[in-house]
């Protein structure tokens, strides 16, 4: 259930996944990754700002030496749906070469921001590059695919907000991960 102080959460037509749902779902991610990457270097890059929260509990969930990075990528502006240009805002700083990296976003939607990371960070010559994405949205139409070895949930192909996600910088602080009424952004 949505947190009752939260007066954003009147903004949503339906929860999805709860904050206890969310915890449980990246414990078990954080154990496979521990699992996959015993005996490697890893790091973990985040794509800001999206992507933030999921990258603070999944590091914790590691139980393995590891370090990790932001970088910045955009894509939606203030819309709901990709602008079809994808403009790098913030390079990584750690030192990736020949490192096991896993790119970390919040959701797998149109491929266009993530195809753009991966590339970025290929530049920086890691050993090897994987993707976790928190949510995966179910969808025929991607402008770019890209392998997602981790995956938190699949969702239907609407509005979800929460959890870091946002509309126009708003409800990245909610709990849960919901849909995002209509009615506001319409």
């Amino acid at each position: 259930m949505p947190s009752p102080h939260n007066p954003l959460d009147s903004h949503l037509t339906r929860v999805l996944y709860s904050k206890e749902a969310i915890r449980k779902r990246i414990q078990e991610l954080g154990r496979e990754i521990t699992d996959d990457y015993k005996d490697k270097n890893l790091v973990l890059v985040g794509i800001l700002r999206g992507a933030l929260v999921f990258l603070s509990d999944l590091t914790r969930a590691i139980d393995l030496p590891h370090s990790w990075d932001m970088c910045g990528a955009s894509s939606y502006g203030s819309s709901t749906a990709s602008s079809g240009h994808v403009q790098i805002t913030k390079d990584v700083e750690v030192d990736l070469r020949d490192k096991d990296v896993i790119v970390v976003e919040d959701i797998y939607d149109s491929g266009r921001t993530l195809r753009a990371i991966c590339d970025l960070v290929r530049v920086h010559q890691p050993a090897t590059i994987e993707v976790a994405a928190l949510l995966f949205k179910d969808k025929s139409d991607r402008a770019s695919e890209v392998f997602v070895k981790y995956r938190g949930f699949t969702i239907p192909d609407e509005f979800v907000v929460g959890y870091g996600l946002d509309y126009n910088e708003y409800y990245r602080n909610l709990e849960c991960i919901g849909i995002l009424d209509p009615k506001i952004y319409s």
